[in-house]
């Protein structure tokens, strides 16, 4: 038997039911939408890597149509990119250093952070370091840009907790900061040491790094280390 309901329904066209789906949408101003765009992508990237990010489903999550979306950002590798310079933001504020504690714990809390950070956004991270090594420029400047930062702030709270590096030392944290991406990545896909023991390992390896900057020796350096 058809009831009003079924009848209501058959009533029913493409350009009724576009017209509910826009009476739906809420309005926003462009940078709020923009900045609405942006966050939507930066949380998809918690399952999924920046190639595999969805204009459609963006999209379809914010309530209006793929057009519209291009209106705000000219191409998709322009609305990636912002993405990914949203995530690298995020990361820089998820990793900032607590000077209240001791210089050593400093450092740790930072290291957990990051590999907190990654461990928990793994696909944003490698997208973020792996479309460094493709062919966008783009990419590959905020890649240079994120790391200089990280290992910038490293300097700056050297300093103020009164330990001045010289130039030598901060092209050691520098390669710090690499080897610290590194090693993260690794052990997000081989798993072979503890979370504990990769953040150890890594707050150990910043003063040594440091320390064979400096003018001691290599035999002197040794002796030290031993």
């Amino acid at each position: 038997m058809t009831t009003a309901r079924d009848s209501r329904d058959a009533r029913r066209t493409p350009r009724a039911d576009a017209k509910r789906a826009g009476e739906k949408r809420t309005r926003l101003n462009p940078q709020a939408r923009r900045t609405q765009l942006i966050e939507l992508g930066v949380r998809m990237l918690a399952t999924r890597t920046l190639d595999e990010l969805s204009v459609d489903d963006i999209a379809a999550e914010a309530g209006i149509s793929r057009g519209l979306l291009f209106h705000y950002f000219g191409s998709k590798q322009e609305f990636y990119v912002a993405v990914a310079r949203a995530a690298a933001a995020d990361l820089i504020a998820r990793t900032e250093p607590d000077t209240r504690l001791e210089p050593v714990e400093v450092l740790r809390h930072s290291l957990e952070a990051f590999i907190a950070y990654v461990e928990e956004k793994p696909d944003a991270y490698k997208s973020l370091v792996r479309g460094a090594g493709g062919g966008d420029a783009d990419l590959r400047a905020l890649h240079t840009e994120t790391r200089a930062a990280l290992a910038d702030r490293v300097v700056r709270v050297a300093s103020e907790l009164g330990f001045a590096l010289d130039e030598t030392a901060v092209l050691a944290v520098h390669g710090w900061v690499a080897m610290v991406e590194e090693c993260t990545i690794g052990w997000l896909d081989s798993r072979a040491i503890s979370r504990a023991q990769l953040q150890e390992m890594l707050a150990r390896a910043l003063p040594v790094l440091i320390l064979a900057a400096s003018d001691t020796d290599l035999d002197n350096l040794v002796a030290l280390l031993a």
